[in-house]
């Protein structure tokens, strides 16, 4: 499985302070079915802890997750910032979910090519 997150979640990272195996441990727990919320057509949130801390006072993140393919991290909050998504931007992740779990092989390595996603990085690639 190969980890991504687009450019607006690696500067909430960066910012955050959240690191590539934080973000490698949500998916590993996805993959083998630990999933904190499904919210359909391949996107999922995915509780991320704080450094030092736990994942109930954490953050949330939504993953666009292609079982045994690919994961790409697209948004984040933490849970004292912000309670949840409203219908409105739901919709809209759900359907940008599909566009990119979607993309052929080839079309996924322009988008790579083009900086719009980064690899995360990490030890074991093969979660």
């Amino acid at each position: 499985m190969r980890i991504y997150k687009n450019a607006w979640f690696a500067k909430f990272a960066r910012k955050e302070r959240i690191g590539d195996a934080a973000l490698c441990d949500a998916v590993d727990r996805a993959s083998r079915g630990l999933v904190d919320a499904d919210m359909g057509n391949g996107l999922i949130k995915q509780r991320v802890a704080r450094e030092g801390e736990g994942k109930s006072g954490g953050y949330r993140t939504l993953i666009f997750l292609k079982q045994a393919e690919r994961a790409i991290f697209a948004f984040g909050f933490a849970k004292n910032d912000r309670e949840n998504l409203n219908n409105r931007e739901l919709s809209e992740f759900r359907r940008a979910a599909s566009v990119w779990l979607g993309l052929s092989r080839a079309e996924f390595e322009q988008e790579i090519e083009a900086q719009a996603l980064q690899e995360v990085g990490s030890d074991d690639q093969d979660l």
